[in-house]
């Protein structure tokens, strides 16, 4: 019997629609990306065997640089405003409500992912009258003494952070939180390998004055890599 010929078909694949696809894929993880923000002041981070990865939701972040100038930030909008709304309730913050009453005001802070400087100067960083950078903003006081309305302003930025993000968490659930099954906003230090301890002291203070016992040390892993070490 004579052999069947087979038809020899076109190895070519036509890949314009494996392109467009390609195209449209990378247009929408450009489109939807969010950039990590430039911190207000270099931090140059010391190096440490890690216990674990830094959580990347529900966290405050307090950057200490090598002066001992505390920024303070966190991840959620809502939280950043709901706490700006916490300290405006309370005194003597409340005597500066007037000059946070503008709608833009509010929505630069909200839209802020971290900050520095004494509660006064805050709606003129907002406005731009004042660059939100280290060479132009003194860090949060922690000293009441340095502060203008005579506060440890960094401990009251703290308590309010957590409880902005308990309010909006009891709300979330319609006013019947459990408290047994809610998890507090956690805190991760940034600071500088060159700070000097005095510095940093001031700030464990702080914390231990408002019983805030739990956060993470964020360091660089050798390697390279951020990570956090849990203090308990």
């Amino acid at each position: 019997m004579p052999k069947v010929k087979i038809k020899r078909k076109s190895t070519l694949v036509d890949m314009t629609a494996m392109c467009d696809v390609a195209f449209l894929l990378l247009t929408f993880f450009i489109l939807t990306s969010k950039f990590r923000p430039q911190d207000p002041v270099e931090i140059n981070m010391p190096a440490s065997v890690s216990e674990r990865k830094i959580a990347d939701a529900d966290i405050m972040i307090m950057q200490i640089d090598k002066e001992g100038r505390a920024y303070l930030g966190t991840d959620n909008q809502m939280v950043r405003q709901r706490a700006l709304e916490v300290m405006l309730r309370t005194n003597p913050y409340a005597s500066y409500k007037d000059k946070f009453a503008t709608e833009e005001i509010m929505a630069a802070f909200k839209k802020t992912e971290s900050f520095g400087a004494p509660f006064p100067m805050i709606p003129d960083i907002m406005s731009g009258k004042i660059a939100n950078d280290g060479k132009h903003t003194p860090g949060i006081p922690v000293d009441s003494l340095k502060s203008p309305v005579r506060r440890n302003e960094l401990g009251d930025w703290l308590v309010a952070f957590r409880q902005a993000h308990l309010e909006l968490a009891n709300e979330k659930a319609d006013g019947q939180l459990k408290m047994s099954t809610y998890n507090y906003i956690r805190l991760a230090i940034k600071g500088d390998g060159l700070t000097e301890y005095p510095e940093v002291e001031k700030i464990f203070n702080t914390l231990k004055d408002r019983s805030i016992n739990k956060f993470d040390l964020i360091t660089n892993m050798k390697g390279g890599e951020t990570a956090s070490k849990s203090d308990d």
